[in-house]
């Protein structure tokens, strides 16, 4: 099994004060603590909580110690530094210890597959690279950055159901947009880029995504692909990574054209209307408001209300080819809304294009 080189790092699950070194160093001059004081010019008492590590050596301190024992103050220092840094990494240590049961709600080992982090020799560590992976320092901030509306105000019904896995896939994606570099958000610029993107439905999503990426790109709206995680089955998402910079994530769930066009312009319309302070997740359903109005807005946006009256009476696989030419849309999405308003969803499927992610 690989490890990493901090696995392998010896880590004592003890810290060595100062004040040890210290007391040697005096004891070889001939001198107790009640005399050090003195020529320290402190108490007693405190010379000897410095001596058991209950009082750090300060750099007044570590001055005067080099005046009196001869010993650089540097190392003095050095020595308060180590030990300060050793005993938080015990704490921690401890600390992560109780934490480990939040392991079992993060599928480590998806991580693992897709290579977002690297395989530990324990628990202890897996916890420490999860939460790195993250960002976080503790699962206390996990907790506060993505259950806590109140705190990071990211609410959303598919968080508080299935909290794991899709602050793992949304995570992803946040690591993904990082990547791409994106002008500030124009919501006009945007809104051009939306109607050019439509025109690019006709063609095969994998020639076009990278239009499609640079044109939401320049408006400020990273658009990234993220395979979809057991238990998180969303199709998009939509959310802001900074005041300037939004995120559509797609998961190619459906795995056909209609799907993935429809989740496309349904997030932008997250974007375009809704709060910058939510992420709002496709997870399929429309009680709520906001993806109801998100639906409305990507279906007409798609296929002018003047004609999708139409759609329910198209009756053959060459009308339908004809009517998506008519209005310059994929094929695969006048099926799409076809088989939504009629009800007949094993209607025209011949005329979608499916998807596959590459590696598949």
């Amino acid at each position: 099994m690989a490890t990493t080189k901090a696995a392998n790092t010896y880590e004592p699950e003890y810290a060595v004060p100062p004040g040890e070194t210290l007391l040697e160093t005096i004891e070889e001059l001939g001198m107790d603590q009640r005399e050090l004081a003195t020529r320290l010019g402190l108490s007693a008492k405190h010379v000897n909580q410095i001596i058991k590590g209950h009082a750090p050596i300060t750099h007044d301190t570590a001055i005067g110690l080099e005046r009196v024992t001869g010993v650089p103050a540097h190392f003095w220092n050095n020595r308060e530094m180590l030990y300060q840094e050793r005993l938080a990494k015990i704490n921690d240590a401890n600390r992560l210890k109780s934490d480990l049961e939040w392991l079992k709600i993060i599928p480590t080992k998806e991580l693992l597959e897709r290579r977002a982090i690297t395989q530990q020799s324990d628990k202890a560590a897996l916890l420490r690279e999860t939460l790195k992976f993250f960002g976080v320092s503790s699962t206390e901030a996990w907790n506060n950055l993505w259950l806590k509306p109140n705190i990071a105000a990211r609410r959303s019904r598919c968080l508080e159901s299935h909290p794991g896995p899709t602050s793992v896939w949304l995570r992803l994606g946040e690591l993904e947009a990082r990547n791409i570099e994106c002008s500030k958000y124009d919501v006009a610029k945007f809104k051009a880029a939306l109607s050019q993107i439509r025109s690019l439905t006709t063609e095969p999503v994998e020639k076009v995504a990278p239009e499609m990426q640079q044109l939401s790109a320049r408006s400020g709206v990273a658009v990234v692909f993220v395979r979809e995680i057991k238990h998180a089955p969303w199709y998009g998402a939509s959310l802001w990574q900074t005041p300037t910079k939004a995120i559509i994530e797609l998961s190619l769930r459906g795995k056909s054209d209609d799907q993935f066009w429809f989740s496309f312009f349904h997030e932008a319309g997250h974007i375009l209307h809704d709060s910058k302070k939510e992420v709002l997740i496709n997870d399929g359903t429309d009680d709520d408001p906001r993806e109801k109005k998100a639906n409305k807005f990507a279906e007409e946006f798609l296929i002018p209300p003047e004609s999708a009256s139409e759609i329910p009476f198209l009756r053959s696989r060459v009308q339908v080819q004809n009517f998506a030419e008519s209005i310059g849309i994929a094929t695969g999405i006048v099926v799409g809304q076809y088989q939504r308003r009629t009800g007949k969803y094993d209607w025209f499927n011949a005329l979608k294009r499916k998807l596959v992610w590459s590696h598949e």
